[in-house]
């Protein structure tokens, strides 16, 4: 089998392990350290990584796992969750373009980060990291059923959640 290089193999899934970790755990600092964390251990298991079909989806699981691990004992903590400011790049010409974009950009940042973290993490999954179906339900250890209509559910939900927003103003 192929020997399992970290340079070429592991470091290039950092950027998509620090975005899972994040949709889970919703701070930047914790995101961080496990995505390190998922490297390591990664990297430590490499004997078994030969073995392994998708290295991605290995190490996409093992994320996912600290991250719910890491989520679950700040909640225990009773710490609060500040929202972090959405910085996004100038692209109209207009202030009050600007303005109204980056006030729907935070409505939308805020509801994805409402949903449950079954839903965001296969909205994360499938629609940001563009992961097929067979793929998430492997990280996510479900069925692909079970991952279809569950990311229908989330994308309607979230939907109607903006929706009224955008009718009522809430």
């Amino acid at each position: 089998m192929k020997k399992i290089d970290f340079r070429y193999d592991l470091l290039p899934l950092k950027n998509k392990l620090f975005r899972l970790a994040l949709r889970i755990t919703l701070d930047s600092a914790e995101a961080e350290d496990v995505t390190q964390d998922t490297l390591v251990r990664a990297w430590q298991r490499r004997d078994e990584l030969e073995k392994v079909d998708s290295i991605e989806a290995y190490c996409m699981t093992i994320c996912r796992n600290l991250a719910l691990d890491r989520r679950e004992k700040r909640d225990a903590q009773h710490l609060s969750l500040d929202e972090n400011p959405i910085e996004t790049a100038d692209a109209s010409p207009l202030p009050d373009e600007r303005l109204e974009r980056d006030e729907r950009l935070r409505h939308v940042h805020r509801l994805f980060n409402q949903l449950p973290e079954r839903l965001r993490t296969i909205l994360q999954l499938r629609d940001i990291e563009g992961k097929s179906v067979r793929e998430t339900a492997q990280i996510l250890e479900m069925t692909e059923e079970n991952v279809k209509v569950t990311h229908h559910r989330a994308r309607q939900l979230l939907r109607q959640q903006y929706q009224k927003i955008e009718s009522h103003g809430l």
